[in-house]
């Protein structure tokens, strides 16, 4: 009996068989010198500082920002062909020699052509440049030069029209960077254009062997990816397009994958090394206070609750993501877990990014709780319940503040970043509650967290009125325990939200009218002006006067927007909230933390310039009482994609499902509605297309910190340098900065 032959060993990544042939074929390497690619761009030749300033901007500093500077697509140049075979009107290339040269002025002042007699075996040509004069002393006669072009008719003649051109002897290897097979086309920025990108790319191909492989082989095996310094060589010049696709999903999930394991590694490490205050379970005066809520809370906030009260009875802070729909309640849950930390004699804080915001929240919570119930609970001396520090708080009231938060007797307090100056000290911080958190950066957060007394942290409650898509979840908050309100309240009703085209705004008008004669109240939110703030309040304060003397002129109109003092915002605000006002105009101040249940009718202007998560917070702010709700939506010239999200906004009503849609219709980068603090920026992944890939890469992560937590074992030495290199170190906080 024949014994079986051994089976050949399987290439890494590709699964390909090896046979002994191949093997001793395969070109031998040096150890990588990662600190090649540490070379600044100027230090390659002929690159000064004003090209290396200008490619700064798109994020290429050093040698290996450049290499990860991948191309946006490739142009497929077909084979070669010769002077003879050239066709009129279609696009080819050409080797040719250069037989005689000039420039030759025009008509037109600005422009002047580059004439070449060039020609090859089969025949010759002329072929011209535009404005690139500076040419005719490297096409001298006698050089050969790659030409890509398209042949035109002309009076004189059949003239090659030159596209891109490059010298072979330059090119090395016989290979076109410019002209010939899968040219790259690179992002590209004024003063900088896609040619020379390739170039610089060019000259420093071959040194991507340097890299470092941050993925762990047992990873790259199971995923079938190939190698990282192949993958950026191909991805560059790929031999075929098919390449290209398998490169790139490579890229993209290391980059995922690095991201994550930083990001719950931050998490873990948090939790792991700080201490937090271990609270005993809900006692006699939450209760009292549940008793007391004039409404029956949610399956969605029960849920809630239970998860907080898991969270709080261990001592490792807590760290969760509160999620909900407008109106869904957040507030009440927060408000519950704040006493939790007053009933047991401790301390709760409350930060919003806005005065508006922190009003609203101290407003609400003052109506949900009560002097009474406190001071009923024997042993509990909790005093006044509540206290509010923003930047416009007296200086009486904010040291009779600070001094009762020194002393623990204040236990309850609501503010904006005014709660993380230097003078503001705790007696005993157990709880933070960070509302619209992605507004807050980082260093901000950790200045509340260090509030906390000693060496202990606080548990911190992060809650976000914008609905977010688990893909993009996944990216911001993917350190922390979700919990999602999508359940609103009963009583809420639906927003009827309708676009309305221009020839239609008379009737829309008459329809307001009606609405504020049976004694209902309007919002008009007027439209974006990002080029200044004081532009975007002086553009309001005119569309008032206008509505005053013109639409709504038998009605009572108040203005609210950033520029004015908090004071006459809170006046503003107050007359709208007491009936006193009618139609209150105002910017996108009004997102978020408004509750006004006699509004019933949300007039958006220019309603394209915003996105669909905005639009949705902004008609949250009506349909909050028992009275039918309306959102008009007004664009005049709504662009293609524009139209797609008020269409969408005036189908659905789930602010989830609407992110679903906001981000396959616009991607990850500005899905908050403005540049957000933490949001992460992706060179190769694309979200959502790359959720997929997403969640695969997080799955490894946590594989990889569930074995090796601390990333100490040997084979995970590159993928701790290069996350160090991209985060920071792989320590607690620093890791996110």
């Amino acid at each position: 009996m024949n014994p079986e032959r051994p089976v050949p060993p399987r290439a890494f990544g590709t699964g390909e068989p090896q046979h002994r042939e191949a093997l001793l074929d395969a070109p031998l390497r040096s150890l990588p010198r990662p600190s090649l690619l540490d070379q600044n761009l100027q230090d390659l030749p002929g690159i000064g500082p004003s090209t290396a300033k200008t490619a700064s901007k798109l994020g290429i500093v050093t040698l290996t920002d450049l290499l990860e500077h991948l191309p946006a697509g490739h142009r497929d140049y077909e084979r070669r062909r010769t002077v003879s075979e050239l066709a009129l009107g279609e696009e080819a290339t050409v080797a040719v020699s250069v037989k005689s040269c000039r420039v030759r002025p025009t008509r037109r002042r600005s422009l002047r052509l580059l004439e070449c007699h060039v020609a090859d075996e089969s025949g010759s040509l002329k072929a011209v440049w535009f404005n690139q004069d500076y040419l005719a002393d490297q096409l001298t006669e006698g050089t050969e030069v790659l030409l890509r072009g398209r042949l035109e008719k002309n009076r004189g003649g059949p003239t090659f029209r030159v596209l891109e051109h490059e010298l072979p002897q330059r090119s090395g290897n016989g290979v076109g960077r410019h002209t010939t097979g899968l040219v790259p086309v690179y992002p590209a920025t004024e003063g900088l254009s896609p040619r020379r990108i390739r170039d610089f790319v060019w000259r420093i191909r071959q040194l991507e062997r340097h890299s470092l492989e941050p993925l762990p082989a047992r990873l790259r095996v199971a995923e079938r990816l190939p190698g990282k310094a192949d993958a950026l060589a191909t991805a560059h010049f790929p031999p075929a397009l098919s390449d290209v696709a398998s490169c790139r999903r490579r890229l993209a999930f290391e980059e995922l994958y690095l991201f994550q394991v930083a990001l719950v590694g931050r998490g873990r490490t948090r939790q792991a090394e700080r201490k937090a205050a271990r609270l005993e379970p809900p006692g006699p005066l939450v209760a009292r206070w549940l008793s007391s809520l004039e409404f029956k809370l949610t399956s969605d906030q029960q849920e809630a609750l239970r998860a907080i009260d898991a969270d709080l009875q261990h001592g490792r802070p807590m760290q969760r993501l509160l999620a909900g729909e407008v109106g869904s309640g957040k507030t009440v849950v927060a408000l519950y877990a704040m006493l939790r930390a007053a009933e047991s004699g401790m301390q709760a804080a409350l930060m919003a990014p806005t005065e508006t915001l922190a009003e609203q929240h101290f407003a609400t919570i003052e109506r949900l709780i009560s002097m009474e119930l406190f001071a009923a609970e024997e042993g509990t001396q909790l005093g006044p319940p509540i206290g509010l520090l923003t930047g416009s708080t007296s200086t009486r009231q904010r040291r009779s503040l600070l001094d009762r938060l020194a002393t623990g007797e204040l236990r309850l307090l609501v503010g904006t970043h005014a709660l993380i100056e230097q003078a503001v000290a705790f007696s005993r911080l157990a709880l933070a509650v960070v509302d619209e958190q992605h507004r807050f950066g980082v260093r901000q957060r950790s200045a509340l967290d260090a509030k906390a007394p000693g060496e202990l942290a606080p548990h911190v409650l992060h809650m976000t009125a914008t609905p977010i898509p688990r893909t993009l979840a996944l990216t911001l908050y993917g350190d922390l325990h979700a919990t999602t309100l999508r359940e609103l309240p009963a009583g809420r009703r639906p927003v009827k939200t309708w676009v309305v085209p221009e020839a239609k705004r008379p009737g829309a008008y008459d329809f307001i009218r009606e609405r504020l004669r049976e004694g209902r109240q309007c919002f008009v939110v007027c439209p974006l002006v990002e080029e200044s703030e004081a532009l975007q309040a002086r553009a309001t304060t005119r569309e008032a006067q206008r509505l005053a003397a013109g639409e709504f002129r038998e009605f009572t109109l108040a203005v609210m927007h950033g520029q004015m003092p908090s004071s006459r915002k809170r006046e503003a605000m107050s007359r709208f909230a007491a009936g006193d006002v009618d139609v209150l105009v105002a910017t996108s101040v009004i997102e978020v933390g408004i509750d006004i249940p006699n509004a019933t009718v949300m007039v958006i202007e220019e309603a394209d310039r915003y996105g669909i998560s905005q639009l949705h917070q902004l008609r949250g702010r009506v349909g909050r009482g028992k009275h039918e709700s309306y959102c008009l939506l007004f664009a005049a010239n709504p662009s293609d994609l524009a139209g797609r999200r008020l269409e969408a906004l005036s189908r659905e009503r789930d602010g989830f499902k609407l992110a679903e849609v906001d981000l396959s219709l616009r991607g990850e980068g500005d899905l908050l509605g403005t540049k957000q603090s933490g949001l992460p920026e992706f060179k190769v992944a694309r979200l959502p297309e790359d959720q997929e890939l997403l969640e695969r890469a997080r799955s490894w992560a946590l594989e990889t910190l569930r074995d090796d937590p601390v990333l100490e074992q040997p084979e995970h030495a590159i993928l701790q340098e290069a996350i160090a290199r991209k985060f920071g170190t792989f320590e607690a906080e620093r890791i996110a900065a």
